[in-house]
């Protein structure tokens, strides 16, 4: 179909959009659940972090001082903003653990992850004296300060006192 010139074969296929934008809707649905898979990896290969791996670790190398000027900045401007979202996401379950893991590595622990969380959070008596967890303040993860691995969930008088060496 001839068209005049170019705004009017934009007014046409606009038209015709509208006029079947719930059909052209279905047909995109229909085939991302049907090639779910194959869209999943053509992305993964255009704008993944595996396809320019070494690129990325280059940039980040010979710029780590501009990097880290740059999230300065951002952090200074966006200030109020990081704040509300810290509280927010402190109160999940995923804040809660990753405050709790990042407390025990600025104590020096080693090899913190999830299997050592887990295993923490399903400790519900001092692994010294027996004595149950009333509240999480009296719970403690116990570690060798030297070589800063983990020993044994403690209460936190067997903790403070040392007393659990009698004791193990």
């Amino acid at each position: 179909m001839p068209f005049k010139d170019k705004e009017q074969a934009k007014a046409y296929r606009k038209a015709k959009y509208e006029a079947n934008k719930e059909e052209i809707a279905a047909q995109r649905k229909a085939y991302y659940i049907a090639n779910k898979d194959k869209i999943a990896e053509q992305r993964k290969k255009r704008y993944g972090y595996e396809a320019n791996k070494d690129k990325i670790k280059a940039y980040n190398v010979a710029n780590k001082d501009k990097i880290a000027e740059q999230k300065k900045a951002y952090q200074i401007a966006n200030k109020d903003r990081l704040t509300a979202l810290w509280k927010e996401y402190s109160k999940t379950e995923a804040g809660i653990k990753t405050a709790k893991m990042s407390t025990w590595r600025k104590y020096g622990v080693n090899n913190v992850n999830d299997e050592l969380y887990d295993y923490f959070m399903n400790c519900d008596k001092c692994e010294a004296c027996g004595k149950e967890f009333t509240d999480s303040f009296n719970k403690c993860l116990d570690h060798d300060h030297d070589t800063g691995d983990f020993r044994y969930v403690l209460c936190r008088s067997c903790n403070c006192n040392d007393n659990w060496k009698t004791k193990i």
